[in-house]
């Protein structure tokens, strides 16, 4: 053996070994219980980060469980990403002078393709060097055309059972990335701003109301005053009509127990096409909708002689016209929340649009029912609060997306003209474009031009990847036994995966759900390219070996809380797999007699420091065995440095060096026998350096893999 391990010599080949192997392959065998975990997807539009190397989690529970008896399928797939890659493809097309709206759509999605395509091999290498024991024989994709079946199988029983509906409600919409998002997307940040006093006359009376506002621009498309019906302070204004400002319209002033009275003057303006609370009040009192900001961040010709003009100009001018005539009273500093697109950073302006939508609350009622029964189980357990609070309160969906590259949604709209002028045309959902219209007998259609949001499919994801697999292996590893994954998807993509796995397949997606934390730099802060704190996880797997970045990662980290990344982490791990590595080159070497004045001979030991080393092994062995069972990995990992490090080579190797060098077999038989046995504890964890001694112990063409931890 050489003098230490070096990682740069081992790694490439052993991972070669293991796919020639065949280790990884998942197969239907009835004579063992299956253990299936379906690896959350990768988008394919870039290099691995820290987060994806968190995914050792289920390494560690795939080599655990097949060395436990058990048919493991760890199985691969990427994620096409939909806004995300178009949003990571636009700024490689800026650097090029160029931009979407150069090419037609199909030209666009095979170029995004491409480069997706180009993205996936470099990811997968890098999957690769993490040493993750993946199923490669059998990728997935979203885009693949059996997946796109399926998907729209889902959404057309949606729809046939009422549960899908398309609607003109107000979204989440970005004007940089040209889509609308669901809640979950948008990110809110605490931002100085204004507010600002306006004075709003009553019709017929020398009386006025002043009312508070963040966004004086958007006065314009104002069709009500609202008021607490608490505040005796605007008692007397309920069922007033007043003047808009600017605008001349007549608007009336109504009670609802949506306005805090806390806020400015307890008089608010009314804007439904523009505020999510305002569309709220526009329902409840049948106020019209006036829509005076744009797709594309103009106003609209309903805003006026302010038509054209972008969002900020708007309000510039807005407020200058305010002021000379006397409407603006106050204008504050003020700090508010602010919705932004969590892509590109740009704020998020509330727009109605005709989309298609989920009614949630059905499905959410039967995935919560799941979870309280137990029938999916939560690790940590705290987490199981979490996801119950998240489907109580789930909003109606917004599936539809704005752009290119995604899965498009299979509907179609009839195109008679006369039907579109009283605005009674049919949505009709099919894979195929439809024959002929059921309304009007006409076979003119148009297919919508949104895609689905992301979520959507992912959110199908364990079970349309075992679909497309076959029969045999859907039935044998369906449902899945873990997903593990971060907890900040937890209410986007876990809540998700369980509320449609459901409701397609009458059963749980998976039993146990796995969450691990955000990986934070050392001073705790979230990694960002802003910061400058983002650590590449390939330069530390050149640096130190896979083995150490992945230990440091579990090392001393309670599963489910953030992680503190540190390079002297990787170092400490980096040491232990040394000293594990240095272990068995001298007990080896006393085996063979390469030590100085090592002479082999038959002898019984002169201590019960044998005996005793073999006691302790079987009681850290199960203790072991528990906490892996029990998803306590981290307890598991600490378990084993503190044994073999502090115990084993400190104490144990110590107390029979001697009788080591002199040769005596027994000492030896049972050294090598409690060395092996923790390399096979510590494979899941640290699979490259355990692989690479066993070898030396038992040849090259065995594996670790092939032991019963047992």
């Amino acid at each position: 053996m050489d003098s230490k391990f070096n990682h740069a010599e081992h790694e490439k080949d052993l991972y070669s070994s293991w796919e020639r192997g065949g280790f990884f392959k998942g197969t239907v065998d009835v004579k063992k219980k299956p253990f299936s975990i379906i690896l959350p997807p990768p988008n394919a539009n870039a290099n691995l980060h820290l987060g994806h190397v968190m995914m050792v989690y289920e390494d560690i529970m795939i080599r655990f469980y097949k060395m436990t008896g058990y048919q493991t399928l760890w199985m691969y797939g990427s994620d096409h990403a939909g806004i995300e890659t178009q949003f990571v493809f636009e700024k490689h097309l800026q650097k090029e002078g160029k931009s979407r709206f150069d090419y037609d759509r199909t030209t666009l999605f095979r170029m995004i393709l491409d480069f997706v395509r180009t993205n996936k091999t470099n990811m997968e290498n890098q999957l690769r060097m993490l040493g993750f024991a993946l199923d490669w024989s059998n990728p997935k994709f979203p885009m693949d055309g059996n997946i796109v079946s399926l998907v729209y199988d889902t959404f057309a029983k949606l729809h046939k059972d009422g549960l899908v509906y398309r609607a003109k409600r107000l979204v989440n919409y970005c004007i940089s990335c040209g889509t609308s998002f669901s809640d979950f997307e948008v990110v809110y940040e605490e931002k100085p701003s204004k507010l600002w006093h306006l004075k709003y006359p009553v019709l017929n009376s020398s009386e006025h109301i002043v009312v508070a506002t963040t966004r004086p621009e958007t006065m314009l498309g104002d069709t009500g005053i609202a008021v607490h019906p608490k505040d005796k302070r605007h008692k007397d204004m309920v069922g007033k009509m007043v003047i808009l400002p600017l605008v001349g319209r007549q608007i009336p002033v109504f009670a609802d127990e949506a306005v805090d009275p806390a806020f400015g003057t307890g008089a608010v303006k009314v804007t439904p096409a523009h505020d999510h609370t305002d569309w709220e009040m526009g329902v409840r009192h049948s106020l019209p909708l006036i829509q005076v900001i744009g797709t594309d961040g103009k106003m609209t010709p309903e805003a006026g002689v302010f038509a054209g003009l972008t969002i900020s100009k708007a309000r510039a001018a807005v407020l200058e016209r305010l002021t000379a005539e006397g409407v603006l009273v106050e204008e504050k500093d003020y700090v508010h929340r602010v919705g932004k697109c969590y892509r590109c950073k740009r704020v998020i302006e509330p727009l109605p649009k005709e989309q298609w939508f989920i009614k949630v609350k059905p499905l959410a009622d039967e995935a919560k029912k799941l979870v309280q029964e137990g029938k999916i189980k939560m690790h940590p357990a705290k987490f199981k609060k979490d996801l119950i609070r998240i489907l109580d309160n789930f909003y109606d969906w917004n599936i539809s997306r704005q752009i290119v590259w995604g899965i498009r949604i299979p509907a179609y709209q009839c195109q008679n003209a006369k039907l579109k002028a009283q605005n009674s045309a049919r949505w009709f959902v099919s894979k195929q474009k439809p024959d002929k219209c059921l309304i009007c007998g006409e076979c003119s259609f148009v297919q919508d031009e949104d895609t689905f949001d992301t979520w959507f499919s992912s959110g199908q994801w364990p079970f349309v990847t075992l679909q497309t697999s076959g029969t045999d292996m859907y039935d044998y590893y369906y449902p899945t036994t873990v997903m593990e994954t971060g907890y900040d998807i937890l209410r986007p993509w876990v809540a998700r995966m369980i509320m449609l796995g459901a409701y397609a397949t009458g059963t749980v997606p998976f039993r146990h759900v796995m969450l691990h934390g955000l990986v934070r730099d050392k001073k705790g802060q979230k990694m960002s390219k802003s910061k400058g704190n983002v650590v590449n996880p390939v330069d530390m797997i050149t640096k130190y070996g896979a083995d150490a970045l992945r230990a440091s990662l579990v090392f001393e980290s309670k599963e489910g809380n953030d992680t503190i990344f540190t390079e002297e982490k990787i170092i400490g791990m980096r040491n232990f797999g040394n000293k594990i590595w240095n272990m068995g080159r001298f007990i080896h070497m006393s085996r063979t007699g390469e030590l100085p004045q090592t002479t082999v001979v038959v002898r019984p030991a002169s201590s019960k420091t044998a005996g005793e080393l073999k006691t302790e092994l079987a009681t850290v062995h199960k203790q072991y065995l528990k906490l892996m069972k029990g998803f306590n990995f981290s307890r598991a990992l600490g378990l084993l440095h503190e044994f073999i490090w502090h115990r084993f080579a400190d104490y144990y190797i110590e107390q029979l060096k001697e009788e080591m060098k002199n040769g005596n077999i027994e000492v030896l038989d049972v050294l090598e026998t409690a060395y092996l046995e923790c390399l096979a504890m510590l494979h899941p964890f640290m699979p490259f350096v355990t692989e690479a001694v066993y070898r030396v112990f038992r040849g090259q063409k065995k594996s670790l893999l092939q032991i019963d931890l047992h």
